[in-house]
């Protein structure tokens, strides 16, 4: 069949959409050999490294011994890799997220390098972890984890430290007695003690557990409040667990004050302070599981440098063993590593 010849209208019509097309490719010729602009690039990896100028390190209370051992272990460290020039500052937060939120801003603001958290809410600090790594600076905590995508985790131990306090309490209450657990803030060192001291407890079927949630809040004062409730509330206690050993020392004189005699405390931390009162006979802490928050501060340092020096770590998260010190050992016990 034959084809009817195209109208002479249609033909300048195809003629110019056949050179529009023409043109329209080499328009885009034209922009993909020269000038045209390139697609953008990934945006660098959070946390990128590079040289540590300044260290900032933010501890749940600098009132508490360990916390002041915390700072000067990472002071010496940074100040013995980068040498005098690299600026270290450390601050408290109290255990208050918020604050510890508006103290990360201020390490940000200042372009600082290399941050060690002491995380005051190890979930809640997520979002500010966040922001520190998005801005490039490198997040090692310190202590407890963090949740948010920190670099790297330095800890001791510490369900270790919970089941040794709790092996204790067991082994010298002989399998059977009523006991009370002073908590502590809600963070993973406090959770994993916990954790450890409460299945030492559950493997002794004799221990009645008579309190596991009162917040001593990690410090004297808290201890002595909590304990002194507790002790109106329980007219029979053989042994008490603390979260570390300013909680253990309040509890310790709440004890004292209320004259109640036969009731032993076992801890965690190992502190100066601690060794004193294993010295007396007549106080109440009979055991605490010793960390030593030094060195502990000196590895975070190793591991925050490693990081912005581009290195790959061999472990992430370094657990720390600890050691259970008791009145009987004590003459070995070396203490805390300080400078």
């Amino acid at each position: 069949m034959r084809l009817p010849s195209l109208r002479p209208c249609l033909v300048p019509r195809l003629r110019l959409h056949a050179a529009l097309i023409l043109s329209a490719l080499g328009f885009a010729a034209f922009f993909s050999g020269c000038g045209r602009p390139e697609a953008p690039k990934a945006a660098p990896e959070a946390g990128a490294g590079g040289p540590v100028r300044s260290v900032g390190l933010t501890v749940g209370d600098l009132s508490n011994p360990f916390f002041v051992q915390i700072a000067k272990g990472a002071e010496a460290k940074v100040k013995e890799m980068g040498g005098a020039s690299v600026t270290f500052t450390a601050v408290s937060s109290a255990y208050d997220l918020n604050r510890q939120t508006n103290q990360i801003d201020d390490f940000i603001a200042a372009k600082t390098d290399l941050i060690l958290l002491n995380a005051a809410d190890s979930q809640g600090i997520a979002p500010a972890v966040r922001k520190a790594r998005a801005a490039g600076i490198t997040v090692v905590a310190i202590d407890v984890s963090a949740e948010g995508g920190v670099d790297g985790t330095v800890m001791s131990d510490n369900v270790q430290a919970g089941r040794l306090a709790g092996d204790y309490i067991v082994n010298r209450l002989k399998g059977k007695g009523s006991v009370v657990i002073i908590n502590g803030p809600p963070v993973s060192a406090v959770i994993d003690r916990i954790s450890g001291v409460e299945a030492a407890f559950a493997a002794a079927p004799g221990i009645t557990v008579l309190s596991r949630d009162q917040n001593g809040f990690g410090h004297r004062d808290g201890g002595m409040s909590v304990m002194t409730d507790l002790l109106v509330a329980n007219p029979k206690i053989d042994a008490v667990f603390a979260v570390n050993d300013p909680t253990a020392l309040g509890a310790g004189l709440a004890i004292r004050q209320a004259r109640r005699a036969g009731i032993f405390i076992a801890a965690v931390d190992g502190a100066p302070d601690a060794e004193v009162a294993l010295a007396e006979s007549g106080n109440a802490l009979a055991a605490t599981a010793a960390q030593d928050p030094f060195m502990m501060a000196a590895r975070a340092v190793e591991l925050g440098f490693a990081i912005r020096s581009g290195a790959v770590p061999a472990e992430r998260t370094v657990k720390i063993p600890v050691t259970l010190i008791t009145r009987e050992n004590l003459p070995t016990y070396r203490g805390w590593t300080s400078k």
